[in-house]
Parts: C-alpha cells; sequence; structure tokens
C-alpha cells in the first residue's frame, strides 16, 4: 500500500469531459460523448479505452491502449448501484454508500479502498492505491450510471409530454 492520494475533478454540467486534477495540476481526464459506447480516460499518462458492448445486459471492455489490449471488464447490477471491476485476473466492488449517488467506493484486493463523492459538477477521489486504471473505473462507472439515469427519464417522461 501506498500513502493517501487525493485528487479533485471538475466537469461542467453539461461537459462530455472530466478534469482530474492533483493540487492545481491537471493529470489526466475521462471523455464519454454523450450516449456513446466508447469513452477515453488517462490518468498520469497512463491511457484507457472503455467500450461498452450489449444491450440488455450490458458490460465493458477496458482496453490498454498503449497495446491495444483488451485488460479488464466492468459488469453492471440491474440496480445501478454495484459494479464489478475485473483488472488483469483481480476483482473490485464499486457500491454506491448513500441514497443520492453522491458517494461511492470501490474495494478489493489487499485492502484497496478508493473513495469518491462529488457535487453537480465537482468531486473528490481519495485512494490508498496508485492503480490509475482502477481509479479511472470509479469515474467511469459513475459517469456510465449517470447516463443510464438519464435515459430511463427520457424514456419515462418523453410519452408524458407528448400526450400532453
Amino acid at each position: 500500500m501506498i500513502m493517501q492520494l487525493n485528487y479533485n475533478w471538475k466537469k461542467g454540467i453539461l461537459s462530455e469531459s472530466y478534469k482530474i486534477f492533483n493540487n492545481e495540476t491537471q493529470v489526466g481526464n475521462l471523455s464519454n460523448k454523450s450516449f456513446s459506447q466508447t469513452a477515453h480516460g488517462e490518468l498520469n499518462e497512463e491511457k484507457y479505452t472503455f467500450k461498452t458492448t450489449g444491450f440488455l445486459k450490458q458490460h465493458t471492455q477496458i482496453i490498454e491502449n498503449n497495446e491495444n489490449k483488451i485488460i479488464g471488464e466492468i459488469t453492471y447490477n440491474n440496480w445501478m448501484n454495484k459494479a464489478t471491476i475485473n483488472i488483469n485476473g483481480q476483482q473490485f466492488d464499486l457500491k454506491y454508500d448513500n441514497i443520492w449517488n453522491t458517494k461511492w467506493s470501490i474495494s478489493g484486493l489487499n485492502e484497496t479502498q478508493i473513495s469518491y463523492n462529488n457535487t453537480s459538477s465537482t468531486g473528490q477521489i481519495q485512494s490508498n492505491t496508485d492503480n490509475q486504471l482502477l481509479i479511472l473505473s470509479g469515474l467511469f462507472v459513475a459517469n456510465y450510471y449517470l447516463q443510464m439515469t438519464l435515459v430511463v427519464l427520457l424514456i419515462v417522461f418523453i410519452p408524458i409530454l407528448i400526450r400532453h
């Protein structure tokens, strides 16, 4: 284990990109076009692609960009409050820690713990691991669930609005 790492992130309300900072220095980003199946992330010069496939039971492949090799996968539960992240054969569990989905955490092997909390456009990440991919994956999953929530809301409310 390493010392506690602290990151901050910022995202404009309508922005498709998270900017990740260590102190005031930008050290990474996560970019995802709205409702796209592919996102790109970078943290401390390590670059990854997240590619989501499937229709009713979606999962995300994690691709290491230097070798263009699949090195992990994210599977989601149906209630959109948990996910399992598998990276190079190691499993980590992501779960929301409050009902408002503004706090979530990843735990796993060797007491790995990453905690996230956010407001609408900013957030903090505290980690006892320097696993850049795992840190990015937690931010990706939260963004994925946010987009899926918006899709569900659109599906529910558009027919209501059309009738009136």
